[in-house]
């Protein structure tokens, strides 16, 4: 067989997709369970094999070449093709997973998580529920989600911490507070633990606040903000777009920092490695 015909290794191909996915060869080790060094070198033997650069890497960035624009459209297919084979040869049921993601953390990356996991297992069928930490936690204890990424709201240890984000006080460009008066605040409503914390900073502050729309979810929260009704305590990631931080400019207290935590039960190999993939997703995005 000429090395022209030698077949292309699926690992390999496979680690070369996910550093592309994550733009990261530290994610792309962390979704496949190994190292960074094991992924370079991996990497380093199929643009050998394949006879050009597929990725251009500096200090900060990994993005593809055009040579490697052109190649993941058939990588892709080949990894989808070699799920389809393996699942037609077994006699189990699709495999469902049931995931509840915290609405302070999903925000408007969502939809990029979501095609990462679909991607990543074209076979999976994947099941997600949005709700607050303190009812999706409740749900997880009751065994009727596998896992869930939820913001840490209590002294409980037993997770994984994907990353610490800042709350910061946000509210539509127009908006004005007269001064003497309380400050008018969107929030969603209780027992929210980001509402309570809000509200903790601003008593102790010894600030008067008034309620003046209460969500059911942050979008509605987001909306209130955009709309000028007042404002509200976001991550800035899940902050309206055009929506401004005021903590300096009204005087406000400074907000703590908010665990990212992910709790899991998966006990299967294949669903362990889409989790990870959902992770590291997490990361990539929860750190920019």
């Amino acid at each position: 067989m000429t090395d022209t015909l030698k077949p292309l290794d699926i690992d390999t191909v496979q680690a070369f997709v996910r550093v592309a996915d994550f733009a990261s060869f530290t994610r792309a080790a962390q979704v496949l369970d190994t190292s960074q060094a094991a992924i370079s070198l991996k990497l380093k033997r199929l643009e050998e094999r394949l006879g050009y650069r597929l990725l251009e890497r500096t200090p900060r960035h990994v993005r593809l070449s055009p040579q490697g624009e052109h190649f993941i459209i058939a990588a892709r297919a080949l990894l989808n093709a070699h799920e389809r084979a393996l699942g037609s040869m077994s006699q189990n049921a699709p495999r469902r997973l049931v995931i509840g993601i915290s609405d302070h953390v999903a925000g408007a990356d969502l939809p990029l998580w979501l095609s990462r996991l679909a991607a990543y297992d074209p076979l999976m069928i994947l099941e997600v529920r949005i709700a607050s930490s303190r009812d999706l936690i409740a749900a997880f204890d009751r065994n009727e989600l596998d896992a869930v990424i939820v913001r840490n709201e209590g002294a409980r240890q037993d997770g994984e911490v994907l990353v610490v984000e800042r709350f910061g006080w946000f509210a539509s460009p127009t908006w004005h507070h007269t001064p003497g008066t309380p400050l008018r605040m969107a929030t969603m409503a209780a027992p929210c633990g980001v509402r309570q914390l809000a509200v903790r900073a601003l008593e102790e502050a010894k600030i008067d606040w008034v309620e003046v729309f209460v969500g059911g979810g942050v979008m509605s929260v987001g909306a209130a903000v955009s709309a000028g009704l007042g404002i509200a305590a976001l991550a800035r990631r899940v902050a309206p777009a055009g929506a401004v931080e005021v903590s300096e400019s009204f005087g406000l207290p400074r907000l703590p920092v908010s665990e990212v935590v992910l709790y899991s039960r998966i006990s299967d190999e294949r669903s362990r490695e889409t989790l990870r993939a959902l992770s590291a997703t997490f990361r990539g995005v929860l750190e920019r």
